[in-house]
């Protein structure tokens, strides 16, 4: 199990499990982002991370993906 920050670009991963404090782990989830749920980085740039989840494309920050686990 890794941070979503360590994926591969354009590798499909599972997510695992979902860090943080409750706040985060609900806006996480709102996003798609739940065990069992399928994600692919699509780019890291700029401390950012954008990825697909559940066809729809999501940035989120660093600090969010490596509260991410795959």
């Amino acid at each position: 199990m890794m941070p979503l920050t360590f994926a591969q670009q354009g590798e499909e991963n599972m997510v695992k499990k979902v860090g943080g404090n409750p706040e985060t782990r609900q806006h996480l989830e709102t996003l798609g982002f739940v065990a069992g749920a399928l994600v692919t980085v699509v780019t890291s740039m700029g401390g950012n991370v954008i990825v697909n989840i559940k066809d729809s494309r999501v940035a989120i920050s660093r600090e969010m993906a490596n509260k991410i686990m795959i």
